[in-house]
């Protein structure tokens, strides 16, 4: 019987090829996506693990100053001469080859083994006195070895697999000469626990504090709001993907009702049946989920080096990009297969449990009943009332995700009994016979297609948040760098000495000369870049300050005050008028707060006469240059050829904007084909559910082309309703949209990156989307409508024949 059973089962499938499609095309949509993201986040976090090994950051416990200065030498030979087991490291940025490049200065006779300097030891016939003697070695990977070839102000660059991208490992006397920082260190190995009967640290180095080991490094940790970001597009694709599945599966559970009341009467029992249909789903949720992994795969493949980018760019994260097969997202995507199925079929099973065994098959049976829309509206105000309350219990990141994850599903189970009502309205209004059939018929058919207008809505006001949140990141962006690029040139000299010839050089040619000249130190465990700059109209009359004191640029010129951008305020509670030491015994007060988009360090400004007195050794090798911009092109020529100048060393604020921008651009471009592919699984859920309740037409349309309505127009009514129902759902995705954007930027971008941007509306942007939701649903219509003008009067006239 259970082989008869599987049959009968099957033979649904097999009549309605195309209710099979869309089912594992639903499924394989959803996997599809999930898994692309699950794949993007585990190549990723593979990489962090991977430099963590690589350079062993993490594996160890540590000594870091509490202050923001570096360890000096002495304390770490003290420690040492007491009995402490010690690995120094010094860790700092050099720009080379146009990019930032993070340079890792280890102690090779203490530190524990590196696969990079072992590899070369032992495979290139390295001998160890040649990476501890001038001029030393860097170790680099292979595309950064590439770039650095030919660069004589560096020490010979061996490539290697086993560094991580974007990064110089050497020995740490080479370190201290590349970052002019000697006897500086970073901070300190433990490598084993001090001896018995020391004093304590306190009492040997009271300005240093012991950080346990945390396995994989500071990088996972700051990009986990990049990745939570990623993850929370891939739910919302992979749920817009369960409604095509959980409307497909109910639709087939009622087509089935008339072989289910059949095969129960000839003693078939419950449970075996319920076990055998779910058996069945989940054999159809493996073919759709395997289908699933292959197109998530070949989608990750095509935006992880975007990716890859964007981290290496906000973050500095060393991320490759290239994609590997890894059990993790795998296992991840057929399970979501499964889970999923289970979850959008288990309405569908308990509705075939709990209906009447004779009960006649019938729409009505699965509508939405008063009480039903009444449930839908307690829920979705439950929700969005809980993701209000997430903000202030648990807070912080996890609490903006949690409002964001309760109004997008509260404002999705409001919306049928909202369309309810307006289309109840709408019926109350009509005039004539033919117009209060159209807008009963809507309201009647709302049921089957409430759960593609939900994912319609919620794809909708996806893209109006984020595109709002992209479009004011933008707009922004681009206003601060026109005021933070003031300068119509940049130039970067090789050396000190070179930077103080040009800087006398360019004194009676330019009408400014604006040195950036910093110092990296640390701040509450955390880098801080302080940098020292001159007194100039430039900055006064150009840098975006969001907060500031009275008087604040005097204070800052005679070096009094400080300034600091938005990040290290909202991370350290600093404001105009607190004290902040950014160098050890130098207590400042905040005079402004600025914004800094786009960096995720802190950062410190004040005067340079100041900043030298206490830092006399600060390279002098970064120009900004006023001057009228059409001289600049001339000024330029002449630096190249008096200075004998490499192109990259010669910027105009021009090409310094678009490379800015294209940056921010590609940061963008994985969200913004999420959402294309979000709004896309949204129109194909459209499509399915008209598909799959087309038959369910054929009773309520052919009394009327009986009564003398024609095909041709019967199916105009059904085009219009279809773009009736879109229309109104994107008028409701619109405020939807906004509330959504504004808990991304107010909310979100806060607790992610340290800074909140202005809200700015796009309504042309509005304009288009509402035209591109009604040609998706238009074009969701027109086959279920060219269907209904071409169908013969017989297939019409055989509907008065049936039990309905």
């Amino acid at each position: 019987m259970i082989g008869a059973a599987c049959l009968a089962l099957w033979s649904h499938w097999r009549r309605h090829k195309l209710q099979l499609a869309t089912l594992l095309a639903g499924l394989a949509l959803a996997t599809g996506l999930w898994s692309a993201v699950q794949a993007i986040n585990g190549e990723a976090r593979a990489s962090y693990d991977r430099a963590a090994a690589q350079l062993g950051a993490g594996q160890w416990p540590e000594l870091r100053p509490r202050a923001g200065a570096d360890i000096p030498l002495e304390t770490y030979v003290s420690l040492r001469r007491t009995g402490w087991r010690l690995a120094p490291v010094l860790e700092g940025n050099l720009r080379l080859a146009g990019r930032s490049v993070t340079v890792m200065g280890v102690g090779l006779l203490t530190h524990p083994a590196l696969p990079a300097v072992e590899a070369a030891e032992g495979g290139d016939g390295l001998a160890p006195v040649e990476v501890l003697t001038p001029p030393g070695r860097l170790f680099a990977d292979p595309g950064l070895a590439a770039r650095l070839e030919g660069n004589t102000d560096l020490p010979p660059v061996l490539p290697s697999d086993a560094v991580p991208p974007g990064t110089l490992l050497t020995d740490i006397a080479v370190a201290e000469r590349l970052l002019d920082r000697p006897g500086t260190l970073s901070r300190l190995l433990i490598l084993e626990p001090p001896p018995p009967g020391l004093p304590p640290l306190s009492e040997l180095a009271p300005d240093l504090d012991r950080v346990a080991a945390r396995g994989s490094g500071d990088i996972a940790r700051l990009t986990d709001s990049f990745h939570l970001n990623l993850t929370a597009f891939g739910l919302l694709s992979f749920a817009v993907g369960m409604f095509i599945v959980h409307g497909t599966v109910g639709l087939s559970f009622e087509q089935r009702r008339g072989m289910i009341r059949s095969l129960r009467a000839m003693g078939l029992p419950l449970g075996l049946l319920a076990r055998l249909m779910l058996a069945e789903l989940a054999l159809l949720a493996l073919l759709g989920g395997g289908a699933g992994l292959i197109l998530g795969y070949a989608v990750a493949g095509a935006l992880l080096p975007d990716v890859a980018s964007s981290l290496r760019g906000l973050y500095g994260a060393p991320v490759e990009g290239t994609l590997s097969l890894r059990p993790g997202w795998v296992l991840s995507g057929l399970g979501m297969a499964l889970a999923g199925t289970g979850l959008a079929s288990a309405r569908a099973l308990w509705r075939v449990a709990h209906l009447p065994l004779l009960a006649a098959p019938g729409m009505r049976a699965w509508g939405g009943s008063a009480a039903a829309m009444r449930a839908m509206v307690a829920a979705g105000v439950a929700l969005i009332l809980a993701g209000a309350l997430a903000t202030w219990l648990p807070g912080g990141l996890l609490g903006g995700f949690l409002l964001l994850g309760g109004v997008l599903t509260g404002a999705a189970l409001l919306l049928p009994p909202l369309l309810s009502v307006i289309l109840a309205m709408g019926a109350r209004m009509a005039r004539g016979p033919l117009a209060q059939w159209v807008w009963a018929d809507m309201r009647a058919q709302l049921p089957g297609l409430s759960l593609a207008l939900m994912a319609l809505l919620l794809a909708l006001a996806a893209n109006i948040g984020v595109g709002t949140m992209v479009s004011s990141f933008r707009l922004t962006f681009t206003g601060w760098l026109d005021q933070r690029l003031a300068s119509e040139l940049y130039v970067a000299a090789r050396d000190d000495a070179q930077g103080a010839r040009m800087a006398t050089w360019l004194g009676d040619r330019a009408d400014a000369v604006l040195p950036s000249r910093s110092v990296e130190r640390r701040h509450n465990g955390a880098p801080i870049f302080v940098y020292g700059i001159v007194d100039d109209p430039t900055y006064r009359d150009n840098w975006p300050l969001i907060a500031e004191s009275p008087g604040v640029w005097d204070a800052l010129a005679r070096g009094e005050a400080v300034l600091i951008n938005e990040q290290m305020a909202r991370r350290d509670d600093l404001w105009p008028g607190d004290t902040v030491s950014v160098l050890p015994d130098w207590p400042l007060r905040v005079a402004g707060v600025y914004s800094d988009y786009g960096n995720p360090t802190a950062q410190a400004i004040t005067a340079l006469p100041a900043l030298l007195e206490r830092v006399p050794n600060l390279p002098n090798q970064r120009f900004g240059i006023r001057i009228a911009p059409d001289q600049v092109d001339d000024l330029a020529r002449d630096l190249r050829a008096d200075f004998d100048l490499p192109p990259g060393a010669l910027v105009d604020q021009a090409a310094l904007k678009a490379q800015s921008m294209a940056v921010f651009d590609k940061t963008f471009l994985v969200t913004g084909a999420l959402n294309v592919l979000t709004l896309g699984v949204a129109a194909f859920a459209m499509l399915t559910s008209l598909l799959t309740l087309w038959t369910q037409r054929l009773p309520q349309v052919a009394p009327l082309w009986a009564m003398g309505l024609t095909r041709a127009r019967l199916a105009r009514l059904e085009l219009l309703r279809s773009l009736a129902l879109a229309a109104l759902t994107a008028l409701a995705a619109l405020p939807l949209g906004l509330v959504l954007a504004w808990a991304l930027l107010a909310v979100v971008n806060v607790e992610a990156f340290g800074w909140r941007l202005p809200m700015f509306l796009f309504p042309l942007d509005w304009l288009r989307l509402f035209a591109l939701a009604l040609l998706a649903a238009g074009l969701a219509a027109l086959w279920p409508a060219r269907r209904l003008s071409r169908l013969p009067p017989a297939g019409l006239l055989k509907v008065f024949s049936n039990e309905r």
